[in-house]
């Protein structure tokens, strides 16, 4: 298998001769990793419950952390789920790199389609699926939403979206969802939405592939499926909880697959991702922390703010050249958005002109970050 290396690897080779200013205190806005403490109680429930380390975890999942899941998804999108309707994983990167393999196995030539720019374990999946890729290009023209075209859909095995989007933070609505779910029983391909930054949103709750699904009455949700996880909300990826829920026929089959990879997830993690999962206090905490930060950068770059995830997806002249500049000038490490995106058939990479950056730091020190940033703009 021949994997492209990740866009931070990507990032330190480009940076590797850059020696940075010792005027700053360095400040890195690469990766999505909520930099603040998890919850109190979520602690305090895995604590509690380290004892459970001598026992083996069930594949399936604890009924507590499964009830807790169903329930989260029933408070927040109106959808009532049944047990064979989701399983819990251990976070949502093995699902989105396993369950391609295991749905494409006995496919002759399996072909996905993905949104792009990407999380990269998309391009992984369809790698090791040994599947043909055709991108779903998100750029300015069609404000970043994905375009249709039928006649490569209905090629497709796989179509796997992520709104909201990383990173260029767009979000698909209700509507513009139900559309992809027709679309999937039509041509019969199965569709996942990436759901991880459905609750970093700044105002209006941001809806689910599974109650697009439900409003265009597809209630059994065939074909469809969405993968979540407490990572972003919880400031928890430490705990690798997430879950994959909908088509229940497919998840039946992929629960027989993923008791042979020997991915449960500990006992006491379960018990304090069962906590995270039924609790909202603290998730509203951190929507009001990332809002904050985004009405910061609105205030020194003059950004919209956008719907949800906590990336600013910024346009500005030679990315490269200034991610390499902003480091050295001012100790702040960005991430180039070609390192996210591949070449269309034109050539062209949708992420070229941008850069990412990751408002996961304290209001005080995301405010220092952007004027530096702001300055070095400037400077150009």
């Amino acid at each position: 298998m021949n994997f492209e290396p990740y866009p931070f690897e990507k990032l330190n080779n480009l940076l590797k001769d850059v020696v940075p200013s010792k005027n700053y205190e360095p400040s890195v806005l690469t990766i999505g990793e909520p930099q603040f403490e998890t919850p109190d109680f979520i602690q305090k429930a895995l604590s509690d419950n380290a004892a459970l380390l001598k026992k083996y975890p069930k594949t399936t999942g604890e009924d507590e952390l499964r009830v807790a899941q169903r329930n989260f998804i029933s408070k927040r999108f109106g959808v009532d789920l049944s047990d064979e309707q989701i399983i819990p994983t251990f976070g949502t990167r093995e699902v989105l790199f396993n369950f391609p393999q295991f749905l494409l196995f006995n496919k002759q030539k399996p072909t996905i389609a993905y949104t792009n720019p990407f999380y990269q374990i998309y391009e992984g999946a369809a790698i090791a699926s040994r599947a043909k890729t055709i991108h779903l290009n998100l750029n300015e023209k069609n404000n970043f939403k994905p375009e249709i075209n039928e006649e490569e859909l209905s090629t497709c095995d796989l179509v796997i979206l992520n709104f909201p989007n990383n990173p260029t933070t767009s979000t698909l609505t209700l509507d513009e969802l139900g559309v992809w779910v027709l679309l999937a029983l039509k041509h019969d391909f199965v569709l996942l939405n990436d759901e991880c930054y459905s609750e970093i949103y700044t105002n209006e709750p941001i809806p689910s592939l599974l109650e697009a699904s439900v409003h265009v009455k597809n209630t059994d949700f065939k074909n469809i499926l969405v993968i979540n996880s407490i990572s972003k909300r919880s400031s928890a990826p430490g705990l690798r909880s997430g879950f994959i829920a909908g088509d229940e026929n497919i998840l039946k089959e992929y629960m027989k697959y993923r008791t042979y990879i020997g991915c449960a997830s500990p006992l006491p993690l379960q018990s304090a991702a069962a906590a995270a999962w039924n609790d909202e206090e603290h998730v509203k905490t951190a929507r009001e922390t990332y809002k904050n930060n985004f009405k910061i950068a609105k205030e020194i770059l003059g950004v919209e703010i956008p719907s949800a995830t906590f990336y600013l997806w910024l346009k500005v002249p030679n990315p490269i050249e200034f991610t390499k500049k902003l480091f050295l000038e001012f100790n702040v490490k960005v991430l180039p958005g070609e390192y996210l995106a591949r070449e269309n058939e034109q050539g062209i990479n949708p992420g070229k002109e941008f850069i990412r950056i990751a408002l996961v730091e304290s209001e005080e020190k995301t405010k220092n970050a952007l004027q530096r940033i702001k300055e070095c703009l400037d400077e150009r």
